[in-house]
This record gives structure tokens, C-alpha cells and sequence, in this order.
């Protein structure tokens, strides 16, 4: 792969791997998933009953498998950006991005579940939460995906490191919302 540049003036980011632009993004993007998990939390200890109720209707099996895929996608990731062969990132890359779309399956087959019991956005506050929460992620799911395909098309080692540490994000994001909002009672 091309060796990239030595860059400076970014302080404490120049040390990170990939774009420090990139971190700037995921710092940012993970202040609102923290804003998002505060208001979680404290709307549940507001009505535990009201949120135990509703998070009974979630299938955590749906949220159990994503984790996998995410988790799995991560990898290849990582795998990506430490090999020495083009073709190989290629690929890894592209077998993140196929299960980036295995996990958007898995959630529009979770969300109609949902719309088929009449369970919405509206329904009440775990349920906007849960909607607004697990959407915001799934549209960074698809965010990544984009990112990824860049680093197949231009496969030097500082677009991948760029490109997989915001999909990395997006699999820290989910490993944090899922025992959040589907397991923890």
C-alpha cells in the first residue's frame, strides 16, 4: 500500500490512525449517542414500569444477531486496513459492506414487526427512543457503508484507517445500544 505523508498541527488527533477530521466527526457523533443514552436512562427511571412493559416487546434475538454481524464486520475491517495486499482490503472491505446490508435487513425486518403489532415512533417514550436511537444508528450503518466503498475504491492505508475507524464508531455505538436497550432491565 502507498505510504502516506507525515501531517501535523492536529495536537492530540495526529497521533489517531486514519484522517484526525474523521475523529472530529466521531467525537461529535458520539456526543449525541451520549445525549441520546442519558435521555434513555433517565426517561426509564422516570417509568421503569412504562419502559419494562415495552422493552418486553422487543425480540432481543434481532438485536443479539446484529451484534454479531457488526462485531464480525468490524473485523474484516480491521484485517483490511493490516494487510499488505490490495485485493485483499478489497475484499474485506466488501464483506463489511455486505454485512452493513445483513444488518439493515435484520433491522427493517425488526422495525416491520413492529409496525405489523401497530408499535410506532408515537407509541410512547421507549418507543420513540428506541425508533429515534436505533434509526439514528442504522442511518450511520449506511453512512459507513458509503465510507467503505471508498476505501475499495481508493485503497491506501490512510482512507482505510479514515473509513474503518468511523465504522468501528458505528460498531462501538452498537455494542453500547444494544444491552442498553434491548437486555437491561
Amino acid at each position: 500500500m502507498e505510504q502516506v505523508e507525515e501531517r501535523g498541527g492536529w495536537g492530540a488527533l495526529d497521533d489517531l490512525p486514519g484522517n484526525p477530521m474523521m475523529w472530529i466527526l466521531i467525537i461529535s457523533e458520539l456526543l449525541v449517542f451520549g445525549a441520546f443514552f442519558l435521555s434513555f436512562g433517565v426517561s426509564r427511571m422516570l417509568d421503569p414500569v412504562g419502559f419494562g412493559q415495552s422493552q418486553a416487546l422487543l425480540d432481543g434475538v434481532y438485536g443479539g444477531v446484529n451484534t454479531i454481524v457488526l462485531i464480525t464486520s468490524g473485523f474484516l475491517c480491521a484485517v483490511a486496513v493490516e494487510t499488505k495486499s490490495i485485493q485483499r482490503a478489497r475484499g474485506l472491505l466488501a464483506g463489511a459492506i455486505a454485512l452493513g446490508g445483513v444488518f439493515g435487513v435484520i433491522k427493517m425486518i425488526e422495525y416491520g414487526d413492529k409496525f405489523d403489532h401497530g408499535i410506532g415512533i408515537e407509541t410512547d417514550t421507549f418507543f420513540t427512543l428506541f425508533f429515534l436511537m436505533t434509526g439514528f444508528h442504522f442511518l450511520h450503518v449506511i453512512f459507513g457503508m458509503i465510507l467503505l466503498g471508498i476505501g475499495i475504491w481508493k485503497p491506501r492505508r490512510d482512507v482505510l484507517e479514515t473509513v474503518c475507524a468511523f465504522w468501528h464508531m458505528v460498531d462501538l455505538i452498537w455494542v453500547l445500544l444494544y444491552p442498553l436497550v434491548y437486555l437491561a432491565r
